[in-house]
C-alpha cells in the first residue's frame, strides 16, 4: 500500500507495517527509491509507521561501528521523522544530510502471540535407585507454550536476518526434550518421586521440569516458557524389568504393611498394660486411706483414755470435777472429731474402685498378643485384624479357646442386619 507524498522527499512514500496473522519475527521490504543505493532498506521522512498492541517494530542501522536500533512498541501509528526516532536523528544528519531516503532494515516482532510446541521423547530407561540395574522403558509427550517478554535479550541472541519460525521451534523443541530426559531420569533420586508411581506424578513431575528449565530457555533463546503441559508419561509394562520392578515393590509393600500391623498390636497391648495398672493403682490407694484412717483412729482413742482421766478431781472422798482436766478432755474430743471427720471426708469422697475388667490374649499367625480388654477386641475386629476363628484364652480359662465360642467375645461379632426397607 502505497500514500502519495511530498515531493520534496522524492515521491511516494511507503506504509510500515505487518499484516501477517502468525508469526514471532517478520522483516519489511520496502519497495526502494530512485535515489536509494540498496532498495531493499530504503526508506522516506513521510513514510508511515502502524506497529499494533502487542507488536515491535525495531530499525537497524548499519554503521562502520557496528548496528544500533531503534524500538517502536505499538500501538503506534504516525508518519516517520527524526522527532520519534531518536537513534534516526544523528544518524540521518550525519550520513544522509538530514534527508531522505537512509538505510535500515524494519522488522516486527510479536509480543503478545504464544507459541505452541508438540513433544514427544521415545523410550528411554528410568531406574528405581533401590534397584539400579533395572531400566524401565519410559516415554513422555505434551506442549510446551512460550512467549517473548524481554525483546532486547532475543534479538540479542537470535540472528533476525533470514529468521524463520519453523526452524526456531526445531531448536527449541531438541533442547527441551534432552533437557526433559536428563530430569525425569534424575527424579527419582533427586526428587523421591518411584518409578512405578511416575505415571500419576504428571503435575509434579511438570512443575519440576518447568522450574528447572525455565531460566536455560531465558538465557540460551531469549524465550519465556509460559506453559508446560505434559499429557503423557507412560512406561512400558511388557518390559521384564518392569514385571521385576513391580513384584519387588509389592513385596516390600506387604513387609511394610505386616510391620506395620504389628506395631498397632503392640501399641494396643501397651495401652491396656497402663489402663490395668492405672486400675491396680486406684485399688491400693483406697486400701491405704482405710489403714490411714484405722491408724489414726487408734491413736486418738489411746490420747483419749488417758486425758479424759484429768477430768477427774479428789475431794477427800473420791468424788469431784477437775475443770481444767475436764476443758482439755473436750478440747481433745473436739480435736478427734475433726480428724476422724477429715478422715471419713476423704474415704468418702474418693471414688470406688474400677472393677478390673477381664483381659484376654489372642493367638495370631502362630504368635501370641495381649492381654487385651473388650474395647481394644472391638478395634481389632473393626480393622480386620481379630476374628471369631482367632483363639483366645483369659485367667480362669482351662486353655485356649475359638474367641466365637468365648461368652463376653462372641458378642464382638454379632452384626446387625439393616432395617428391612
Amino acid at each position: 500500500m502505497r500514500l502519495f507524498g511530498n515531493k520534496k522527499e522524492g515521491g511516494m512514500m511507503d506504509v510500515i507495517r505487518c499484516d501477517e496473522q502468525e508469526y514471532l519475527v517478520w522483516k519489511w521490504s520496502p519497495s526502494g527509491t530512485a535515489n536509494s543505493t540498496n532498495k531493499e532498506n530504503s526508506i522516506r521522512y513521510g513514510s508511515s509507521l502502524r506497529v499494533k498492541e502487542g507488536e515491535l517494530a525495531v530499525f537497524f542501522y548499519k554503521q562502520n561501528d557496528g548496528t544500533i536500533q531503534d524500538f517502536i512498541q505499538g500501538p503506534h501509528d504516525q508518519t516517520i521523522h527524526s522527532a520519534n526516532f531518536p537513534i534516526l536523528t544523528n544518524i540521518v544528519g550525519a550520513a544522509f544530510g538530514g534527508g531522505s531516503p537512509f538505510q535500515a532494515e524494519i522488522y516486527f516482532i510479536n509480543l503478545s502471540g504464544n507459541i505452541q510446541i508438540k513433544f514427544g521423547i521415545p523410550y528411554f530407561d528410568m531406574y528405581d535407585p533401590r534397584l539400579m540395574d533395572l531400566g524401565v522403558p519410559c516415554a513422555v509427550r505434551g506442549t510446551l507454550t512460550f512467549n517473548l517478554t524481554d525483546y532486547k535479550n532475543f534479538i540479542k541472541l537470535n540472528r533476525l536476518i533470514n529468521f524463520s519460525l519453523d526452524d526456531f521451534k526445531v531448536q527449541i523443541k531438541d533442547f527441551f526434550q534432552r533437557k526433559i530426559k536428563s530430569v525425569m531420569i534424575s527424579a527419582p533420586l533427586d526428587y523421591n518421586i518411584p518409578v512405578m508411581q511416575i505415571e500419576r506424578k504428571i503435575d509434579e513431575v511438570s512443575d519440576i521440569i518447568q522450574g528447572r528449565l525455565k531460566d536455560e530457555l531465558e538465557e540460551c533463546f531469549g524465550i519465556n516458557l509460559k506453559r508446560l503441559d505434559i499429557g503423557t508419561i507412560e512406561l512400558d509394562k511388557e518390559h521384564p524389568h518392569y514385571q521385576q520392578l513391580k513384584r519387588a515393590t509389592a513385596d516390600q509393600q506387604t513387609k511394610f504393611t505386616e510391620a506395620k500391623t504389628n506395631i498397632e498390636i503392640e501399641n494396643l497391648s501397651e495401652v491396656t498394660r497402663i489402663q490395668r495398672k492405672d486400675t491396680e493403682l486406684g485399688v491400693e490407694a483406697k486400701h491405704f486411706a482405710v489403714h490411714q484412717l484405722n491408724q489414726h483412729a487408734d491413736v486418738l482413742k489411746t490420747a483419749a483414755a488417758s486425758l479424759g482421766g484429768m477430768s477427774h478431781v479428789d475431794l477427800g472422798h473420791g468424788d469431784g470435777l477437775n475443770a481444767a482436766g475436764l476443758m482439755v478432755g473436750m478440747g481433745v474430743g473436739a480435736s478427734m472429731r475433726t480428724q476422724l471427720g477429715g478422715l471419713m471426708d476423704n474415704i468418702t469422697n474418693t471414688p470406688p474402685p474400677i472393677t478390673p475388667e477381664p483381659m484376654f490374649h489372642i493367638a495370631r499367625n502362630g504368635q501370641q498378643f495381649g492381654p487385651y480388654n473388650l474395647e481394644s477386641l472391638r478395634q481389632l475386629v473393626q480393622s480386620g485384624q481379630f476374628s471369631m476363628n482367632h483363639h483366645v484364652w483369659k485367667e480362669g480359662m482351662s486353655g485356649w479357646e475359638l474367641a466365637g465360642n468365648v461368652p463376653g467375645v462372641a458378642g464382638l461379632f454379632n452384626v446387625t442386619p439393616p432395617p428391612i426397607i
